[in-house]
């Protein structure tokens, strides 16, 4: 992802979560980290047709990797897609010589629950009233890097 791609990011972002997008100014902050030899962050994005039709977003450090972000557009549910930048993720988790990897995903967004436990991530707690402003709890979610490949 690179900042000409903030237009359709922010699209797709509003598009799919109405009720708690990430700002510009969030994506701005993620992609500061995202360049150069101290880069901490993974943001990509997945293309058909020269529109952007999902995006990703890794953070790590200090060992441990959190999934920012995944959106995939609702045209492409049930491609792979998902699964496709997940695995990029993950593979830039590894290069990141991240051990864990964390993730928190909505109590009700049961398709997202379902992709990240096919990958070998586990349940370990909650985060209540985590998504505002709805006020939604976050399952909180880990994966044990070593000894996957990706």
């Amino acid at each position: 992802m690179r900042w000409w791609d903030l237009g359709p990011v922010l699209d797709l972002e509003h598009e799919l979560f109405p009720d708690d997008a990430w700002s510009a100014g969030m994506f701005w902050s993620e992609l500061a980290h995202a360049r150069g030899p101290r880069a901490t962050r993974r943001y990509a994005v997945a293309e058909t047709g020269g529109r952007i039709v999902g995006y990703a977003g890794l953070a790590a450090a200090g060992g441990l990797g959190d999934v920012q972000t995944i959106a995939v557009s609702r045209e492409q549910w049930g491609t792979g897609l998902g699964a496709r930048l997940l695995t990029d993720l993950l593979r830039h988790a590894t290069a990141f010589e991240c051990d864990e990897v964390l993730l928190e995903v909505r109590v009700d967004n049961l398709r997202a629950q379902k992709l990240y436990e096919r990958f070998g991530f586990e349940p370990i707690g909650f985060r209540r009233g985590y998504y505002q402003p709805g006020n939604v709890d976050a399952l909180v979610m880990r994966l044990h890097v070593q000894g996957n490949v990706y």
